[in-house]
């Protein structure tokens, strides 16, 4: 099995995904170095939503787009934590979806996260990408499942499960347990109990259980954990204050 890697350009590093994606499809995951944001979002905050300044969210998005040679800059989204899954190549900047896709080459489909799951999809023929913001809200409600819907039947699609909150870190309450088993009971191997009558939930699995149900089988990553690595990711649930990292994925003609 091929492992994620870390690498870099200018300062700037960014996961590349171990995934034997076809030719012509690039994807990235940054991680929160290389940029000019100081104090809670030091350094490579690319989230505008936060309370950074926006001179220095500006900066750091042409650090990134410089950096990884983006043929056009990302297709950025307002995310609200729903099921809403649009065509990058078509939508408006900024406009409400957590989920994006493109059947066409030079288009940045991007989403972005401090905890919850970045998830990327391809079609193994290279033909449509797209990139979905699956926290556990997206999850149970369906975000996967529309964005499959969005890119078309009938494609065989591939998967990589970027950097998010780890199963030893991601302590829930009982109703986010129940609202995953009402769904699938295959759910129930994705929560193991916690204290006080609270439970760790693994949101690498329960992803992998809807992909599966989904058909995609060949899925990759879900090797990380935010919480657990401050030096690299930005933390929502560790930190409360902090910066945004994107996952990024685009075709090249």
């Amino acid at each position: 099995m091929t492992l994620d890697r870390i690498d870099g350009a200018d300062g700037l590093h960014w996961i590349t995904p171990g995934w034997p994606a076809p030719k012509g499809i690039y994807a990235a995951s940054t991680l929160r170095s290389g940029g000019v944001s100081v104090g809670e979002y030091a350094t490579l905050n690319l989230g505008d939503h936060v309370a950074d300044g926006a001179t220095a969210v500006t900066t750091n998005r042409q650090r990134l787009q410089q950096a990884l040679a983006l043929p056009t800059a990302p297709s950025w989204l307002t995310q609200v934590h729903g099921v809403d899954c649009v065509d990058a190549a078509d939508s408006a900047l900024g406009c409400e979806a957590d989920a994006s896709f493109t059947i066409r080459p030079g288009v940045v489909c991007t989403v972005l996260t401090a905890d919850c799951l970045p998830l990327l999809l391809c079609d193994k023929n290279g033909a449509a990408v797209a990139a979905v913001h699956a926290g556990w809200r997206g999850l149970a409600a369906g975000v996967i499942e529309s964005t499959i819907a969005a890119m078309g039947k009938g494609r065989a699609l591939m998967a990589w499960l970027g950097p998010a909150i780890g199963p030893q870190r991601f302590e829930v309450g009982a109703e986010v347990r129940a609202a995953f088993v009402a769904r699938d009971a295959e759910a129930t191997a994705a929560f193991m109990p916690g204290e006080d009558g609270r439970w760790l939930a693994d949101l690498y699995q329960l992803a992998k259980i809807i992909l599966k149900k989904q058909g995609i089988s060949d899925i990759y990553g879900g090797q990380w954990c935010t919480v657990s690595e401050p030096e690299n990711f930005y933390s929502y649930r560790r930190d409360g204050v902090t910066g945004r990292m994107a996952t990024l994925i685009w075709m090249k003609g």
